[in-house]
Parts: structure tokens; sequence; C-alpha cells
């Protein structure tokens, strides 16, 4: 019975179904490292994250390991990324763009909110080690991924 449970288990969907309330925004916050779901009448969920390994201040260029700040849309979804499963954040917005060419430099792209990479890292036990992106454990993305459609605003504060 317990290798049977065990393969059914490894058979399991990384893609989840959800039929609660729709999830309005969602709201990060660096310093408290914690991203919410909000739906019409308030809270739906909560999450601790992981940041850039540069969590303090916004990404201005390509390769400073910030995390942006600021209002964007989760606007794409990738389900095969390397991090399990990924959803991606609008950066850079025309702001970001501006201030970047005028300093001859990269706004620098592919923020994504995703899960752990692939090669068995647990995103909390290292806590900020992405290059700019957010990152939750598998389990987390997953519902996430269920429960956030693109066109859904973000905002990150510091």
């Amino acid at each position: 019975m317990g290798g049977l449970a065990a393969f059914l288990s490894g058979c399991a969907s990384k893609f989840r179904s959800y039929d609660g309330p729709e999830v309005t925004r969602l709201r990060m916050y660096k310093a408290e490292r914690l991203l919410v779901l909000d739906g019409a009448d308030g809270v739906l969920r909560t999450y601790p994250i992981g940041l850039g390994f540069a969590p303090v201040g916004h990404k201005q260029f390509e390769g400073d390991g910030r995390t942006p700040e600021g209002s964007y849309l989760l606007d794409r979804r990738n389900p095969d990324s390397l991090f399990h499963l990924s959803i991606g954040i609008s950066y850079p917005n025309e702001a970001d763009i501006a201030y970047a060419k005028t300093q001859g430099q990269s706004p620098g792209g592919d923020i994504f909110i995703h899960g752990g990479p692939r090669r068995g890292i647990d995103p909390m036990d290292v806590r900020d080690w992405t290059a700019g992106c957010i990152s939750v454990t598998d389990d987390q993305i997953e519902e996430i991924y269920a429960m956030v459609r693109n066109g859904t605003p973000i905002d990150i504060y510091a």
C-alpha cells in the first residue's frame, strides 16, 4: 500500500484548480517578506517570500539583484519554468525603462513569482537567492498559479 501511495503521489499534477473568490490584487511587502492575495472582501491568503540577492531598494538595472518596487500587473505564465511554475510581472514599466536609459543601462526584465529551482533548493532555506524575482515554495506557487489571473495588479512595497 505504501508503494502504491508513493507512486500515485508522483503522478499528482502541479496544476491545481481553484473555485474560491477572485483575487483582485496582490500586495507584496519586501521588508516583511510577505505576499498578500486580496479579494473583494479582504485578504484571501498570505505567503512568506524570498527576494533578490540584493533585497533593499528598487530594481533599476539588469543584474542588480534587486526586486522591483511599484505598481505592475501579472502578465504571463510559464508552466515549463525552471522554477517549478512561474507567473510574470510586467517589470519594467515605462518609467523603469526611461530611468535606465538615462543611465546608459538596461532595466532588465523577466521578473517572476516562482517556486524553487528544480535542483532541489528550498527557497525558504536560502531566503534571498533570486536575481530579483519573488520566490515561494513549490506548493505555494501551485496554489498562487491556480488563484491568480493575468492582468491582476500587484503593488510591491519597500
